[in-house]
């Protein structure tokens, strides 16, 4: 008697799950880039500054979170329904988390 078995892995998309991870990254690197941004130039600082009791940081954070969340809803949108190549992806994120970690010592922010 032979019984059929389905894989369900392999019949559920990966593109949400990867869109999530993928906007993690960037969200990071783009908060790392604008903070970096901010303490180097006197006009990008003065243009953060959306509320005067926290400076600059207020507005570094507000964009990078718009930013986060545009990158995964728009990526989430284009690869709900796929598979994608999440090793990739995975490597990819973690590479944009390493670099926003690097861009937040001062050692290494002093380069730029």
């Amino acid at each position: 008697m032979k019984t059929q078995t389905k894989s369900s892995a392999a019949e559920i998309p990966n593109g949400s799950g990867a869109a999530a991870i993928l906007a993690a990254g960037v969200g990071a690197f783009v908060l790392a880039v604008f903070d970096m941004a901010a303490e180097k130039v006197a006009s990008i600082k003065h243009l953060m500054n959306f509320y005067n009791p926290t400076g600059p940081l207020s507005g570094v954070t507000t964009l990078a979170i718009v930013l986060w969340l545009a990158c995964w809803l728009i990526l989430d949108w284009r690869w709900r329904k796929k598979n994608v190549a999440i090793q990739r992806i995975s490597t990819t994120a973690l590479l944009l988390l390493v670099l926003s970690l690097l861009l937040t010592f001062p050692v290494l922010a002093d380069v730029f």
